[in-house]
């Protein structure tokens, strides 16, 4: 099964699909533009029901585009004896390595240090044999190698910034990562380009009822200040960390609570650690992971419960000591402070239970009907998503007349999956072809798979566009351009913290990059010399918020110096 069509998410795109979201009645509107919502609209328009999908924000700009970028079935929830959990989430690994994203989902490799003797080679080397095994049966093939047992001395060869007392041996083995915003907002084209209307920047203020029914959403244009109605069989309400606050509108409390665990992550260059793999630490709480990233390493993650401002969540200097504390328990040479080139935080949505710790609280995901025609998915982790949407949906199914298909997502790669190994091999051809170094086709197809052609192609058209961009020449004029005109940014935000991630990859956090970037997006956005200056000061601000947010002792005094730089399109 093919796409109709190469979808982009233009401006002009976004409009057209405002205007044919309030045509007709929709088969299921999906409310939130995350990871969930945006595997909903996936699954849904690929079983042949008419779809919209909304977001308040921008794609991922929550939950789903600060993680650890990890795609992993989760060792400590095979330590809970969460064997189930485990199993779905290492068949999900293998699908999206193996067939629906394999430009985006790589494998990586992790050592884990061993500190005892004897005991714990057996307990952990038993633990990664159930890993592997599980990975091997649920799928055609796991997507990565098997685990090994290092000694000491071959552990420190591959990590030569480990410390010689912090380890007796060491075990290597393998998951995957990822771009969790590229690969959010690649589902959401996806599912355009086999038939979904998709709005970002389109904030839902209601909902529609007839007597006890839900029937549609009453969204606010937030980029023109329209109001207007769409209407629909099921709704979906796909928010996440804002589960609560959107049932809230229907005027009754859901069946379940959500409750929201800080994690923060820290990024240091690569040459503050030298290592040919990742690390995975163990904390008092959970785990710790080193994973590299490019030129760099993200570090993280905490875990910690959060109840203040959910759409930007501060990272605040315990929790950056945190983090540094830990990781230096291991490595020769300690990280300081001044290393730290990027810090984000980002919020699980958990199932609240019983337990006080957030550490506790399930990774599960549930599916709700607790209205007629309002569905409700919450919970869950990153990597099991194309599920929790295939649960969602065959939950909206049920109050659909007629029979629905089942999920096919199992089946359906994303743009620019199909023909990528094959793009792969001839990169050097293509390098030759579009007069580029081969390291740039390199990093195109691992940011756009096949599509990589359509940036290159920019560059032909203007050559300009063929130049790294000014403050952050590793990537292309032209990927600020193509993220405009075919990946649905709005806002400068947009593009140097989620199409691209120059806001935690530069050491001044993107903003020498910003009146370049600016710049570039002016004429496809058709903005006014004040609305550019508008976006690089909104920008500025938002990164000297949260300098000063990181600065601070508390999670309060960090969120209120965070709350120092207002949304770019207020909410309200």
């Amino acid at each position: 099964m093919r796409p109709a069509t190469i979808a982009a998410l233009s401006p002009q795109d976004r409009s057209r699909a405002l205007a044919a979201m309030q045509e007709d009645e929709l088969d299921l509107v999906i409310v939130g533009g995350g990871v969930v919502g945006a595997g909903a609209a996936l699954d849904a328009v690929t079983r042949g029901l008419s779809v919209g999908i909304l977001e308040a924000r921008d794609w991922a700009s929550g939950t789903s585009s600060r993680s650890s970028k990890l795609i992993h079935g989760g060792l400590r929830y095979l330590e809970m004896l969460d064997f189930g959990l485990v199993r779905e989430a290492l068949k999900e690994r293998g699908l999206l390595l193996q067939r629906l994203a394999p430009h985006l989902v790589r494998p990586v490799q992790f050592l884990y240090p061993l500190t005892q003797r004897g005991w714990e080679r057996l307990y952990v080397g038993a633990g990664l044999t159930l890993y592997d095994a599980m990975a091997a049966v649920s799928s055609t093939s796991s997507g990565v190698p098997r685990h090994k047992h290092l000694t000491k001395s071959h552990a420190l060869r591959l990590a030569p910034s480990l410390r010689r007392g912090a380890l007796v041996g060491a075990v290597q083995y393998y998951d995957a990562q990822v771009d969790d915003a590229r690969h959010t907002m690649f589902v959401v084209r996806t599912a355009v380009a086999y038939g979904a209307l998709a709005a970002n920047r389109s904030r839902v203020t209601g909902f529609i009822r007839q007597g006890e029914r839900v029937t549609g959403v009453k969204v606010r244009d937030l980029e023109t200040g329209e109001d207007i109605e769409i209407r629909a069989k099921q709704v979906l309400n796909a928010t996440g960390v804002w589960t609560d606050e959107t049932q809230s509108m229907v005027g009754e409390r859901g069946q379940f609570q959500v409750r929201a665990s800080k994690g923060i992550h820290l990024v240091v260059p690569r040459d503050r650690i030298q290592s040919q793999c990742g690390l995975i630490l163990r904390t008092e709480k959970s785990v710790l992971f080193v994973v590299p990233w490019g030129r760099h390493w993200i570090i993280g993650t905490t875990d910690t419960d959060w109840s203040l401002d959910k759409a930007h969540p501060a990272a605040s200097s315990r929790d950056i000591d945190y983090i540094l504390e830990h990781v230096n328990t291991v490595l020769a040479t300690p990280l300081t402070r001044e290393d730290v080139e990027g810090v984000y935080a980002g919020l699980r949505p958990l199932l609240a239970g019983e337990s006080e710790t957030t550490s506790k609280l399930s990774r599960t995901h549930v599916v709700g009907h607790p209205t007629p025609g309002l569905v409700v998915v919450a919970g869950g982790k990153y990597t099991t998503y194309r599920v929790m949407a295939a649960d969602a949906v065959d939950e909206v199914a049920r109050g659909l007349d007629g029979r629905v298909p089942a999920s096919c997502t199992h089946r359906i790669p994303l743009l620019g999956a199909e023909g990528y190994d094959a793009a792969w091999n001839t990169r050097h051809r293509t390098a030759a072809k579009y007069g580029v170094h081969v390291a740039r086709v390199e990093h195109l197809l691992q940011r756009y798979g096949t599509l990589a052609i359509e940036v290159l192609d920019l560059c032909v058209a203007d050559p300009v566009l063929a130049e790294g961009l000014s403050g952050a020449d590793d990537y292309l004029a032209a990927e600020v351009v193509y993220a405009v005109s075919h990946e649905g940014a709005r806002h400068l935000d947009d593009v140097l913290t989620r199409r691209t991630r120059i806001s935690i990859e530069t050491w001044d956090r993107g903003v020498s990059a910003a009146t370049p970037a600016a710049s570039l997006m002016a004429p496809v956005l058709g903005w006014s010399e004040e609305q550019q200056r508008k976006e690089i000061e909104h920008y500025l601000a938002r990164v000297e918020a949260e300098r000063a947010s990181q600065q601070q002792p508390h999670d309060e005094t960090a969120d209120s110096a965070r709350m120092g730089a207002p949304e770019i399109v207020p909410l309200a």
